[in-house]
């Protein structure tokens, strides 16, 4: 296992852990390059999580990626393979669990 398919299983546990809803898009080369490994939804909140190892840096489309999705309002995390990143990961779910849910539901069609 690559270390950062090792930061990526810790970051899974810790979504599991707090009941949160995620999902892993494929990076098989057919979807759009640079989106995060973990996209999530906790509390109606969007968070989107990049996972990195040891020294990994985020590439170009990685950065543009990330900061679309905070330009629409959602929240993004580069968590490193670091305790303290888990740390930090598990105080954003806890901090979005508590807030307030959105007061709307999808309307079907």
């Amino acid at each position: 296992m690559t270390p950062e398919a090792r930061t990526k299983n810790a970051v899974k546990k810790e979504l599991d852990k707090a009941g949160v809803w995620y999902f892993m898009p494929a990076a098989n080369g057919y979807g759009r390059a640079g989106i995060p490994d973990i996209i999530c939804c906790i509390n109606g909140y969007f968070l989107a999580i990049e996972c990195k190892a040891g020294r990994g840096i985020l590439t170009a489309l990685q950065e543009r990626e990330l900061n679309k999705i905070l330009a629409a309002g959602g929240a993004a995390l580069v968590i490193y393979d670091d305790p303290s990143h888990f740390r930090a990961l598990g105080t954003w779910i806890a901090a979005l669990q508590l807030r307030k849910k959105h007061d709307y539901m999808a309307s079907q069609i």
